[in-house]
């Protein structure tokens, strides 16, 4: 595929060549692999490893070529040492756009890089200095494959009804029950783990733990999806944790992964993003080459109308996604930002899987033969509106703050 054409005036000049950098490397990347890479949903720790010696993995939350992915937000006495982070007020932006851009040519890669974000970014943010040290060098180098284990059988949308008990043992605890749909398991080396503490607290008595993969009591199996997604379920049978694997305070875990949401969830919209571009660029290569009629299929205007509409809804996806990220960037209250996040992912990922339909309808049953880059993107684009919040749950969160907005708007009539 080439260099894309999409709309990207609203971004600094800076901000443009990191696009044009990273869209080179994710080109590159995807030349040098094959379906056959990634098709048994278990983990690709070469791909892995290869976005690690890429220099993409450092570029997460705002890193240099030359530095480790930081948390420019994070408390200043929880951040990683000075030689693995380096600070960043652009990381929501830059993650977008790395995740826009990966998704645009490989999704398999795309995937393997949120990932390592997504399960070291609660270790970065919260960790003691040592646990740092130990995991997050090795995530920027694509050694170490890190998980966000939150989802349960019973807990999926709503996060704080979390029921995988953390037993006190001595001065640590022993973890107790069932994880499931947590991407990397069974195969992650470190998993940021969400339980238990106090079974009457509800979000309050959520504590979260970083919690090695090898440890005793921890095993798994893998699950068979839809696409080929490396994701599985974990079973906790007297998992040792000790004080020093706590990540912030104990029943301070809810505000550890609602922290991490707020950051990914624009960026969920990023990659659906990236897979609308993808989807609106070969329905262009498919209309403006397709001879029909004794024409091309881009003659029509019910097609010429549909590639309009294709390309209009993913621009205001993507200005959606980037008014979130610069919204955390700029530091605006959590409240404002989650409702941006929340509008960002809603729209980005509704809106991908429309894009990918219409491109298949335009492309016809080849569009449907095992193979074709449409095919892979039709099975990749229908996940993003479950994980990290179904769409249901961003409507929720967005009608809930625009209620309490309204009702504090001056002269509203109060409830007697």
């Amino acid at each position: 595929m080439t260099r894309p054409v999409r709309e990207t005036a609203a971004l600094s000049e800076a901000e443009q060549a990191f696009v044009a950098e990273v869209d080179d490397v994710a080109a590159s990347l995807a030349a040098e692999r094959s379906d056959a890479d990634h098709a048994d949903g278990r983990v690709d720790r070469g791909l892995v490893a290869a976005l690690g010696r890429a220099g993409l993995l450092r570029k997460l939350f705002g890193g240099e070529a030359d530095g480790a992915p930081s948390d420019a937000a994070a408390p200043s006495d929880t951040a990683a040492p000075s030689d693995t982070a380096v600070p960043s007020d652009a990381a929501a932006l830059q993650l977008c756009l790395l995740r826009e851009s990966l998704a645009r040519v490989d999704t398999a890669a795309e995937t393997a890089l949120a990932l390592q974000g997504l399960g070291s970014y609660p270790i970065l943010q919260s960790a003691l200095p040592e646990q740092v040290e130990r995991w997050i060098p090795g995530v920027v180098s694509g050694e170490v494959v890190a998980a966000f284990a939150l989802s349960e059988p019973d807990a999926g949308s709503d996060a704080a009804a979390l029921a995988l008990e953390a037993r006190p043992d001595g001065d640590g605890w022993t973890l107790h029950g069932t994880k499931t749909w947590i991407s990397n398991a069974p195969d992650a080396d470190v998993y940021t783990v969400f339980a238990r503490t106090d079974p009457d607290a509800g979000a309050k008595g959520v504590t979260a733990y970083v919690v090695d993969g090898t440890s005793p009591g921890l095993s798994g199996e893998p699950l068979d999806m839809l696409s080929p997604h490396a994701i599985g379920r974990l079973d906790f049978d007297g998992v040792r944790v000790g004080p020093e694997q706590l990540l912030g305070e104990v029943g301070g875990g809810f505000a550890v992964a609602m922290r991490t949401l707020d950051l990914f969830r624009p960026s969920v919209g990023a990659f659906a993003v990236g897979m609308s571009q993808a989807a609106l660029e070969h329905a262009l290569d498919w209309a403006t080459t397709r001879q029909i009629y004794g024409g091309l299929l881009s003659d029509q205007q019910a097609v010429q109308h549909t590639l309009a509409e294709m390309a209009t809804r993913t621009d205001a996806a993507r200005l959606l996604v980037h008014r979130a990220a610069r919204a955390y960037d700029d530091g605006l209250p959590p409240r404002e930002v989650s409702a941006m996040a929340a509008m960002a992912k809603l729209f980005a990922t509704e809106n991908a899987q429309w894009v990918v339909d219409q491109a298949v309808q335009l492309h016809g049953a080849r569009a449907l033969q095992r193979g074709h880059a449409l095919e892979h993107l039709y099975r990749d684009v229908r996940a993003p509106r479950i994980y990290e919040g179904a769409s249901e749950v961003q409507r929720t969160i967005i009608a809930r703050h625009l209620i309490k907005q309204h009702q504090a708007r001056p002269g509203h009539p109060t409830k007697e």
